[in-house]
């Protein structure tokens, strides 16, 4: 019999990793490393990544904040107090704070869309960065080509990946059709929007450029319609999911050869230039599957030819069914996409009280993503992001009359969910302070500096009592030192990184679930269980291991006959390495 009793469970995730640290054996296949171009080498599966908006993040030099000196259409948009305008953040800033992200554990950060944008549409401010007009050259609201070189190399001396947001779907709203708008661009007297007509529709729309807006992308080619579908906005459903506008933006003909091979021509010159570790690809399901099987082999093996040999790319297929995500990594040949199965049944269980159930459910699904250059262990799993929101948000609208203490054992949960289970975990920025948010897009973009966007500032964190009107880089604070202590468990162990994903226990009628994850070759297995309860729950496991070393204690663990009976506090989990 082993018997286990862990401290009282405050900050549960922090307490519980530091009490245990003695008991931890040698790590393998350290993913620390001091070498400076050990990330060269690094498996993805061996990295954590940070999701950020430079915008939001910190104001490293303010002489950038109105934007282009040089071209109107990428100029203006700075209003620190309304929600979708620019804020001041920039790349300089992230590169003033790598030692920050260092000390949360993160090994790649990837950035919202750098390249320059159309500052201002009808509908609000291009502080996301996704309303490009210049695929060559970086925005100078966030800084410029040479800060972005600047930041790269930094961060690759810490050993930190960098990884850029690409968009081959669509560019900012140019184009303009007769059907719907005045000659100098603007809507005519009624009209917001241009309804999607059907391809098959006898009366097309007429496309046009304003005179004022002539030649504004770059590369040239980008100002021929021809190279666009034209036919209004989408609805995002049957054939407009593919042709229509996302929200007015101007959709690529991605089935045309010239937009294929021109696309390839630039993001193959951004690699060149500025030798990033990878790319988040953005609306992934709105550009046909041909268009994938070219584009992404052609970017990994140039990537590979400029020495970069562990170039990633995955993608955003907003979509929470395996079935329909693994398409992609699989005939579309995208390595990886963005998890978003994983998204909903973790906020299902940890952020709405759900049976746990549906993760096996959901990891029954795992081969679906496999073949020659994709697995599931590649898939980029996620808590919330700058579309849908946070957790924070999630946990409130659910639990909004609980404790901040239960609130925050919620959190910190779900993150070590994030980080114990296959995948490679993605935290968005913030979600280490307690951020909150309103709701979903704009709402879930709060600034990290101080802020002064009062719908920000009324929020109340988790964790803390502190608001957005102060400086968030608190590396005291609960959540940061829950995940920083997570990324230390996982870079120390190779199981918790690649090891292979099998159900220990789940049943309908408690809130426990245990799974184990194992390393092919190695005789041992980690067993990690969970409590999704408020209150103390037992379960009993098979297990086949004769010894158990405690990573994460639980409050109580006996073996005996073959037999696991595991106790946990609520909102509370365990690890341990079984041989």
């Amino acid at each position: 019999m082993i018997k286990n009793t862990l401290t009282t469970f405050l900050l549960s995730t922090v307490v519980a990793l530091t009490a245990c640290k003695s008991n931890q054996p040698p790590a393998a296949n350290n993913a620390n490393t001091a070498n400076a171009d050990s990330y060269l080498q690094r498996d993805v599966r061996d990295d954590i990544f940070y999701f950020v908006l430079p915008d939001r993040f910190y104001n490293g030099d303010p002489q950038n904040d109105n934007g282009s000196k040089e071209h109107a259409i990428s100029a203006g948009g700075l209003n620190l107090t309304t929600t979708s305008g620019f804020h001041g953040g920039d790349i300089t800033g992230i590169e003033q704070k790598l030692d920050y992200l260092e000390a949360l554990g993160v090994t790649a950060i990837w950035m919202t869309p750098l390249l320059r944008n159309q500052a201002i549409q009808s509908d609000g401010v291009a502080h996301h960065g996704y309303w490009i007009v210049d695929f060559s050259e970086i925005d100078p609201h966030f800084g410029g080509n040479a800060s972005l070189k600047k930041l790269i190399d930094a961060a690759h001396k810490k050993g930190i990946k960098v990884f850029f947001d690409i968009i081959t779907n669509h560019s900012a709203d140019i184009i303009r059709y007769d059907e719907c708008h005045m000659p100098n661009g603007q809507f005519k007297a009624g009209l917001t929007h241009c309804e999607y007509k059907a391809l098959n529709n006898p009366k097309p729309y007429s496309p046009f450029i304003p005179e004022h807006l002539k030649d504004v992308k770059h590369p040239q080619w980008l100002n021929n319609v021809d190279y666009y579908h034209n036919q209004g906005d989408s609805t995002f459903s049957g054939e407009s999911s593919l042709n229509g506008d996302f929200n007015g933006l101007d959709d690529l003909k991605t089935e045309h050869p010239q937009v294929v091979s021109g696309m390839v021509d630039i993001y193959q010159n951004l690699i060149k230039e500025f030798k990033p570790d990878g790319f988040r690809i953005d609306t992934v399901r709105h550009v046909n599957l041909e268009f994938w099987q070219t584009f992404t082999p052609a970017i990994i093996d140039y990537a590979k030819a400029q020495g970069i040999p562990n170039f990633h790319v995955f993608g955003e297929v907003y979509d929470p069914n395996p079935k329909n995500l693994s398409v992609f990594t699989t005939e579309g040949k995208i390595p990886s996409v963005l998890d978003f199965a994983f998204q909903k049944i973790a906020a299902d269980v940890f952020f709405k009280g759900e049976n746990p159930s549906a993760i096996s459910e959901l990891f029954a699904q795992d081969s679906l993503y496999k073949d020659e250059d994709s697995q599931a262990d590649l898939l980029m799993t996620f808590l919330g992001n700058h579309d849908m929101g946070r957790p924070g948000l999630f946990i409130n609208q659910t639990f909004d009359h609980e404790s901040d203490e239960l609130k925050l054992k919620r959190s910190q949960l779900a993150h070590a969910f994030m980080f114990l289970s296959r995948g490679i975990p993605v935290i968005y920025y913030g979600d280490e302070q307690g951020f909150t948010g309103d709701g979903h897009d704009i709402d879930a973009r709060e600034d990290m500096f101080a802020s002064k966007v009062a719908s920000y500032n009324d929020n109340n964190l988790i964790g803390t009592a502190q608001t957005t009107a102060d400086d968030n880089f608190n590396q005291q604070h609960p959540l940061f030192k829950t995940i920083a202590q997570l990324s230390k468990l996982r870079k120390n162990h190779e199981g918790l990184r690649r090891g292979e994903y099998n159900d220990l226990f789940f049943a309908k009628n408690t809130g426990m679930f245990a799974f184990s994850r194992t390393v092919k070759g190695a005789e041992q297995a980690y067993i990690i269980v969970f409590n999704s309860e408020k209150t103390p729950q037992t379960i009993e496991i098979n297990s086949p291991y004769k010894h158990l070393s405690p990573l994460v204690a639980a409050e109580q663990l006996e073996q005996q006959n073959g037999k696991l009976t595991v106790t946990l506090k609520g909102l509370s989990y365990s690890v341990y390495i079984a041989k």
